[in-house]
């Protein structure tokens, strides 16, 4: 039953409807379970049958209240408290304790849901009432009391820090999607774009002189753009899943490195792969990371460094798959292409620490840029 705040101020959380249901039933059974056996045990000797009848109906009330403990507990705590002090004097067996049982139960729920400043208030108001529980039960009975108030009260605050722990997971987690997301939107759209521009570029400056190579210019560029769109698709779920894929395989990996070059190549640039031979298969999650730091890695050559060449260059062993791209070119004036510039290279660092590998970027000491990432073939889902 997801209801949001309180109607009566109370900031709580939504509980389902089974919960609800079950938090209703117990309530009920564990009033009349104490109160009605006692009312009938002293209704048998007692000449005034119609105090135990009473006890029976005020017993019912705070059943019939407790019906909205989850949306007013303010509300039927008030109730249940004024008709257990009423409750008491008609049957004196049952203790404050147990007069006061259902107001206990609302007193749990107020303080899952409310601010902990808002339910002392009532735990204290409760607590007030420990002098007459001395006065009918003596210290025994005001220990029990004292004890039951404030284990309802207890327990509905350790209900609470759970629900906010797992609302922080949830966000957490939620937070944790959207950059993921963003990360790889941002990986998909900046190589593509890169490739785009330089393609329509090229076709521009040979379109007169040489049409056919601007045609496959613009051929390039709708290669380009219609697998950009495959993979947003895929990423966004934006299809469903095809045939024999459970949804959670990447849609890249370091296997389509190939294709990287080729787009590359196409735009001009000489690309040198090597990939060696896999002695152990990476995880889904590795094989992703190792595809997107190489494609962000091509796209900042593409875009910043007026290279004419990279080389990239995979390796494995049992333990790690290495990864590194260079390239010859130069920084334009006004860039400084170092690992914390830009928002290409701390995502790729990013990227290799959440799985627990390394990164590293920088100027060659021959001239040119290198990036090299280690990540651990094990690591990831």
């Amino acid at each position: 039953m997801d209801q949001g705040p309180g109607s009566d101020g109370s900031d709580h959380f939504s509980p389902s409807a089974r919960a609800v249901r079950a938090l209703r039933t117990g309530s009920a059974l564990l009033v009349l379970g104490v109160v009605v056996p006692t009312a009938l045990v002293a209704g048998a000797g007692d000449h005034r049958p119609w105090r135990s009848a009473a006890a029976v109906l005020l017993a019912a009330v705070q059943v019939a209240a407790l019906w909205w403990v989850v949306r007013r507990p303010r509300t039927v705590l008030t109730v249940t408290a004024l008709t257990g002090v009423a409750l008491w004097p008609l049957l004196p067996a049952v203790g404050l304790t147990g007069a006061l049982l259902a107001a206990q139960i609302a007193l749990s729920v107020l303080s899952s849901q409310s601010p902990p400043r808002v339910s002392r208030r009532w735990l204290l108001g409760l607590l007030a009432l420990t002098p007459a529980a001395v006065v009918g039960g003596g210290a025994p009975g005001a220990a029990a009391y004292l004890l039951a108030v404030t284990l309802a009260w207890t327990g509905g605050q350790w209900r609470r820090a759970q629900h906010e722990r797992l609302v922080a997971q949830t966000q957490r987690a939620a937070a944790e999607e959207r950059a993921r997301i963003a990360r790889e939107v941002h990986d998909v759209v900046a190589h593509t774009v890169s490739v785009m521009v330089i393609q329509a570029s090229a076709a521009d400056d040979v379109f007169e002189r040489d049409p056919e190579r601007a045609r496959q210019a613009l051929r390039a560029i709708d290669d380009a753009g219609r697998s950009a769109l495959s993979e947003l698709r895929l990423l966004l779920r934006a299809e469903p899943p095809h045939e024999g894929d459970d949804g959670r395989r990447p849609a890249r990996g370091l296997t389509d490195l190939e294709e990287l070059a080729s787009n590359a190549r196409a735009s001009g640039v000489a690309v040198d792969l090597s990939v060696g031979e896999r002695t152990h298969a990476p995880t889904a999650a590795v094989d992703l990371a190792g595809y997107r730091i190489v494609q962000e890695a091509l796209t900042n050559t593409l875009r910043h460094a007026r290279a004419t060449r990279v080389g990239i260059r995979v390796r494995y062993d049992a333990s790690t798959v290495r990864l590194t791209v260079t390239d010859d070119g130069r920084p334009p004036a006004g860039v400084l292409r170092s690992p914390g510039a830009g928002r290409g290279l701390p995502g790729m660092r990013e990227r290799a620490e959440l799985l627990g590998g390394t990164f590293e970027a920088g100027p060659r000491p021959e001239g040119g840029f290198e990036v090299r990432a280690e990540l651990p073939i094990g690591c990831g889902p």
